[in-house]
C-alpha cells in the first residue's frame, strides 16, 4: 500500500539575513489531522506556501506518498490560505465552479461540487451574490468551499477558523474530520489552541522557524510541568511559597494551583497542606496545550 503522507523534510528558507525556516522536518499521515502552531512570524504560512509551490525552498523537500511534490500532485492539494485569494466581484457559485474546473473537472461535475459544498458550508443562498458582499465570516466559509471543491487528496489550511463564528466552527470542524475519516491528511494552523487541542490527532508547535516540539496532544501534555490543585479551606495564600522546587501558579478562593520542578516532592507540599488544617482536594493536573505552548516558547526564547 502507497504510504500516503505529506513529508516536510529540512526545508530551509531565508530572506536576506532573515532566516525563516530553519531545517523545518514534519509529516502528516493518511487521515490525519495535524495542528501546526506558532506564533506570528513563526514560519507556519511560509512552510504551507513552500509545501505549495508557491515559493521555493532554499534547502530541503517536500514529498507527497514518498515521491517529490510536482505541478501535478499540488493540483491534489486543497489549499485555504490566511489571506483570502478569492475574486471579490466574482459570484460565489461561479467562482466555485471555475476552481473546480481549474483543477481538472468536468463542467457538469465541478458545478455539482461547487452547489453541493455551498449547500453545506451554509452559503447556498448567497450563491449569486459578489463575494465582496459578503461577511468576512461567510467569505471564509466560501473560502474552505474553494480548497474542497475539487475532492482534494490532501488539505492544508491556513487559519481556516479565524473570524468564524461557533456554529461555522463547529461546521468546519465536522467537515475536517470527515475529510481525515476518508483518508485526507489535514494540516492547519490556528491559534485557537482549544480547538487544536480538541480536533487534532498530533500538533507540532514551531518557533523561530523550526519544530520545537511534536506529537500527541497527551504526549505534549504528558511532557509539561508538574501541576498540583491544592483545596486547603485554611491555607493562606502564601502557604506553599517557601517548598523548594514549588512555584505558585494561582489562588483563588480556598485552591491553590501550583507547579512542581525538578527534585520537587509532592508529598512535602500534601504534608505543608495539612499543617495548616483540612485539605478537600489534593491533585495532579496535565497543563493545557495552551498552557503548554506558552511554557515551550518561552522556554525556546530564552536559549
Amino acid at each position: 500500500m502507497t504510504d500516503r503522507r505529506l513529508e516536510i523534510d529540512a526545508i530551509s528558507k531565508r530572506y536576506g539575513e532573515t532566516v525563516a525556516l530553519r531545517e523545518m522536518t514534519f509529516d502528516v499521515r493518511a487521515g490525519e489531522l495535524f495542528g501546526f502552531v506558532g506564533s506570528n512570524g513563526a514560519g507556519k504560512t511560509t512552510t504551507m506556501r513552500i509545501a505549495l509551490g508557491v515559493l521555493a525552498a532554499d534547502a530541503g523537500s517536500v514529498r507527497w506518498a514518498g515521491q517529490p511534490v510536482t505541478l501535478e500532485t499540488r493540483r491534489l492539494i486543497g489549499y485555504m490560505p490566511e489571506e483570502r485569494g478569492l475574486y471579490p466581484k466574482m459570484k460565489v457559485g461561479e467562482q466555485l465552479t471555475y476552481l473546480a474546473r481549474l483543477h481538472g473537472l468536468p463542467a457538469a461535475t465541478a458545478r455539482r461540487s461547487a452547489d453541493a459544498w455551498a449547500e453545506r458550508l451554509g452559503v447556498a443562498g448567497r450563491r449569486d451574490d459578489e463575494v465582496q458582499k459578503l461577511s468576512l465570516g461567510n467569505q471564509q466559509r466560501v473560502q474552505l468551499a474553494a480548497a474542497l471543491v475539487h475532492d482534494p487528496e490532501i488539505l492544508v489550511l491556513d487559519e481556516p477558523f479565524s473570524g468564524l463564528d461557533p456554529v461555522a466552527v463547529d461546521v468546519m470542524s465536522e467537515v475536517l474530520r470527515e475529510k481525515a475519516a476518508q483518508g485526507v491528511p489535514v494540516v492547519f494552523s490556528s491559534h485557537q489552541l482549544d480547538l487544536v487541542q480538541r480536533l487534532c490527532d498530533r500538533v507540532g508547535i514551531v518557533r523561530a522557524g523550526r519544530m520545537v516540539a511534536c506529537g500527541t496532544v497527551d504526549e505534549l501534555r504528558a511532557g509539561g510541568s508538574v501541576r498540583l490543585v491544592v483545596d486547603a479551606p485554611q491555607a493562606p495564600p502564601g502557604w506553599a511559597d517557601a517548598l523548594p522546587g514549588v512555584r505558585r501558579l494561582e489562588h483563588t478562593g480556598t485552591r491553590t494551583e501550583l507547579e512542581l520542578g525538578d527534585g520537587a516532592d509532592d508529598q512535602a507540599v500534601l504534608r505543608a497542606a495539612l499543617t495548616t488544617g483540612p485539605v478537600h482536594e489534593f491533585a495532579r493536573r496535565r497543563p493545557s496545550l495552551t498552557e503548554l505552548f506558552r511554557s515551550v516558547v518561552t522556554e525556546e526564547a530564552a536559549k
